[in-house]
């Protein structure tokens, strides 16, 4: 019974010295890890008093702090961002829907600001700012060196006044500059209308809105078609949509998909990871959708995207999107600002990550780009001469009145798509490509 105590003992003294042994040099270098950061503390303090003292001129102490503060998150990566209370307010009027300025989203890529998309209808777009343009001055002040929210405020004024920007575009040779009168944005989430016999959902940002705007849109399309059985498909077109609310775009990729997964997140513990899955009840009832993306499609635009193609739900028609995969999470702070962390990754159903890669259009089509000093008249097609514009011709008397007015109904619908193919060659591709797949469906 000695012996079975004393070695009982023993293990323990030998689990003692064990642990000590183990968790000494963890301590001690947890402690060491500490005293760096406190001194790298001191020494933030130190640097903030000299500059108060002896700066060549009076300085804000709190925007001295909010600077430091930003310039810690924005270290970090392009999405990290510390908010003013002002700026607060601003973002949270923007997921309403509503607000003052350009209408353009930028982000910054080798200190210039970048164009990530102009928001339709706004100042911007329709002074014809386009994604993948680089902003280089605001009335004549280089942006060169300035943070991201430096050069977004900039570029902010009242409503009603003039700002020239200067842009540098691929393409063009030398900058130009653009004039923009600032103006209230009031974005339309999704615009809905027929085509043909097809359904076209523009979403321009997902917002608060987005899923009640495309399910009433659908709605009232089918029913403006004569039912769900004249319809040849649905398209999504996500173009220049910088993104929004995560859960805007699981609601909207839920609205054509039955079941499975639609995006899952992963933070820097595995145990943060959320997973959001479909549920019953498909908008467009397994009619076929094309999705339309290119490189202003960004964030959430990419969630869609990403999901219903992972499914076989839809064709993806365009250009490769951004490429924004992270997630932000806005944490409100003591003094009514927030700060914008990005916290995970999100990744579509397959596990595919999009962060810096973009999705991947199954077919690639590119908008042809319109050149500014071209004539518009130069590229019209001339008028051909037919048969029936010869001095007397005979008269097809095969064909009936009903007959003969289907045949140019039908022409009329032709004509038109012809248009839409010199308006937006994308969306026309998209219109024929669904056509296409009707009367395919049809014929089976």
């Amino acid at each position: 019974m000695r012996k079975f105590v004393m070695a009982a003992i023993g293990g323990t003294l030998a689990g003692a010295i064990l642990t000590t042994q183990v968790a000494g040099p963890l301590i001690a270098q947890e402690n060491l890890r500490n005293t760096s950061i406190y001194e790298q503390l001191d020494l933030f303090g130190d640097i903030f008093e000299r500059i108060r003292a002896q700066y060549v001129e009076d300085v804000d102490e709190s925007e001295l702090i909010e600077a430091a503060i930003n310039g810690m998150l924005t270290s970090l990566d392009p999405h990290s961002s510390y908010l003013s209370a002002e700026a607060a307010a601003e973002m949270r009027e923007d997921t309403r829907g509503e607000f003052g300025g350009l209408g353009i989203e930028v982000t910054q890529e080798d200190g210039w600001v970048k164009v990530v998309t102009p928001m339709d209808g706004t100042p911007a777009f329709n002074a014809g700012v386009q994604a993948g343009d680089f902003i280089t001055q605001v009335n004549g002040e280089s942006l060169l060196g300035l943070t991201l929210g430096e050069a977004v405020e900039m570029m902010k004024g009242p409503v009603g006044s003039e700002i020239i920007i200067t842009v540098v575009r691929e393409g063009v040779d030398e900058p130009f500059d653009v004039s923009i009168i600032r103006d209230i944005i009031k974005l339309t989430a999704v615009r809905t209308k027929a085509v043909g016999n097809t359904v076209v959902s523009r979403i321009a940002t997902f917002n608060d809105q987005t899923f009640p705007n495309l399910q009433e849109g659908l709605k009232k399309t089918i029913e403006e078609l004569g039912g769900m059985e004249n319809v040849d498909g649905f398209i999504i077109d996500l173009r220049n949509n910088p993104g929004g609310l995560l859960n805007q775009a699981i609601k909207v990729s839920d609205a054509f998909l039955e079941e499975g997964e639609i995006v899952s997140t992963r933070g820097r513990d595995p145990q943060d990871g959320d997973r959001y899955n479909a549920t019953p009840g498909d908008l467009a009832q397994g009619k076929p959708v094309v999705v339309l993306i290119n490189n202003g499609s960004a964030s959430a635009s990419e969630i869609v995207a990403g999901a219903l193609q992972d499914h076989q739900r839809a064709i993806i028609v365009g250009t490769k999107s951004f490429g924004k995969g992270s997630v932000q999470t806005v944490m409100p702070l003591r003094n009514n600002g927030a700060m914008r962390l990005t916290t995970a990754r999100y990744y579509t159903p397959s596990g595919r990550s999009i962060q810096a890669l973009g999705v991947s259009p199954d077919i690639v089509v590119e908008q042809p780009r319109r050149d500014p000093g071209a004539d518009e008249g130069e590229d019209k097609p001339r008028r051909t001469r037919s048969e029936a514009d010869l001095r007397g011709s005979l008269n097809n008397d095969s064909l009936t009145d009903d007959e003969r007015a289907r045949i140019e109904e039908e022409r009329a619908v032709a004509e038109e798509a012809a248009k839409l193919r010199d308006e937006d060659f994308q969306l026309s591709y998209a219109v024929d490509l669904l056509k296409g797949l009707a009367a395919i469906n049809k014929a089976r």
